[in-house]
C-alpha cells in the first residue's frame, strides 16, 4: 500500500512543480516591470508559513550557531534568491516548457559540483560523458546561431540555465557545511532570507514597481506558487525525501516538465516542439548515465517491494 501511496505523492508533486512553471509565466505578464519581486512576494508568503510550520513540526525552529546560520545563507542566497531570480527574469523569454526542462539539469548539475568540492568524490569517464550530455541538452534548447544570443529565447535559456547552476551549487555546499539543522528549519529561514535579497536586488536594478498591475490573474499565481508550489509542494518533498531516498526523488525533474508542457499548451496556447523533446530526453540521457548503477539498484528494490 505505501508504493501505491508513494507513487501518488510523487506524480502530484511532478504535477505541482510542473504546472508552477506555467503560473510563473501567467503572473508574469502584469509583473512584467518587476519580475525579481514577483519572486521575492512569492517567498514572502511562503516563508511566513514554512516558519509557522516549522515552528509546530520541530523542536528546533530557530538556527543556532555559525554553522547552521552559514546553512541557511547558502539556502537563501543560492537556492532561493539567485535560482528564482534568474528564473523569473528568464521565463519571461521562454517558454514554460523550456524552462522546466533546463531546471531539469539540476540534478546532474548537482553531481558534477559534488564530484569538485566534495572530498572522496570522483566523476567515471562515463559520468564526464552524462555531464556533457546535460549541458548538451541546454544547448539543443537554446538552439545557438550567430548572433543568437541577443536573441530573447535564447537569452530567457541561458539565464534559466543560470538558476540550475546556482541551484545545484547551493545543494551540495549545504551538504559541505553539514550543520544539523533540521530540513524544515533550513528552508522556512531560506525562503525569508532569500525573499529579504530579492528585494534588494529588484531595488538595486531598477525595477518598476510602481508600474505593476495588480490582476486576478497575478494574484492567483502568486497563491498557487506560495502555498501550493511552496509550501505543499515542499512538505511532499520532506516526505518523499525521507521514503524513497534522493536518487529516486531525483526523477521528480524529469516528469515536472511533462505537466508543464500540457498545462502550458492547454493555459497559454504555448507550442510543444521537437527541440523541447530532444533536449529532455538528452538531459536524462545525461542523468541516467551519471546515476546508472544507483539507479538499477533502486530498480531492483522497487520491483522487489512490489511483489511483497
Amino acid at each position: 500500500m505505501s508504493t501505491y501511496r508513494n507513487l501518488g505523492l510523487f506524480v502530484a508533486l511532478a504535477a505541482v512543480w510542473g504546472t508552477a512553471f506555467v503560473a510563473i509565466k501567467a503572473g508574469l505578464d502584469p509583473f512584467a516591470p518587476a519580475p525579481v519581486l514577483f519572486a521575492a512576494v512569492r517567498y514572502d508568503i511562503a516563508g511566513v508559513v514554512m516558519l509557522v510550520y516549522a515552528a509546530v513540526a520541530v523542536d528546533r525552529w530557530i538556527p543556532r550557531g555559525r554553522r547552521e546560520w552559514a546553512l541557511v545563507g547558502v539556502g537563501g542566497t543560492l537556492m532561493i534568491a539567485g535560482y528564482h531570480a534568474f528564473l523569473f527574469v528568464g521565463e519571461q523569454h521562454t517558454t514554460s516548457a523550456a524552462a522546466s526542462i533546463v531546471v531539469s539539469l539540476s540534478p546532474v548539475l548537482t553531481t558534477g559540483f559534488a564530484r569538485a568540492l566534495l572530498p572522496g568524490q570522483r566523476l567515471t569517464s562515463t559520468g564526464v560523458a552524462g555531464l556533457f550530455l546535460g549541458l548538451a541538452g541546454v544547448i539543443i534548447l537554446s538552439n545557438p546561431r550567430p548572433g543568437s544570443l541577443a536573441d530573447p529565447a535564447s537569452s530567457g535559456v541561458l539565464l534559466v540555465f543560470l538558476a540550475a547552476l546556482s541551484f545545484a551549487l547551493g545543494t551540495v555546499l549545504t551538504k559541505v557545511i553539514d550543520a544539523p539543522l533540521p530540513i524544515e528549519t533550513m528552508e522556512a529561514w531560506s525562503m525569508v532570507l532569500g525573499a529579504a535579497v530579492m528585494h534588494l536586488a529588484s531595488v538595486a536594478i531598477g525595477e518598476n514597481a510602481s508600474a505593476v498591475t495588480v490582476t486576478p490573474t497575478a494574484v492567483f499565481a502568486l497563491a498557487y506558487l506560495s502555498l501550493v508550489a511552496s509550501a505543499v509542494g515542499f512538505l511532499i518533498y520532506f516526505d518523499l525525501l525521507a521514503r524513497l531516498g534522493p536518487i529516486e526523488i531525483n526523477l521528480v525533474s524529469y516528469v515536472a516538465p511533462v505537466f508543464a508542457a500540457v498545462t502550458g499548451w492547454a493555459f497559454l496556447g504555448e507550442t510543444i516542439t521537437a527541440t523541447s523533446v530532444a533536449g529532455l530526453l538528452t538531459i536524462f540521457l545525461g542523468f541516467w548515465l551519471l546515476k546508472r548503477e544507483r539507479l538499477g539498484r533502486e530498480l531492483t528494490r522497487l520491483r522487489g517491494s512490489l511483489r511483497n
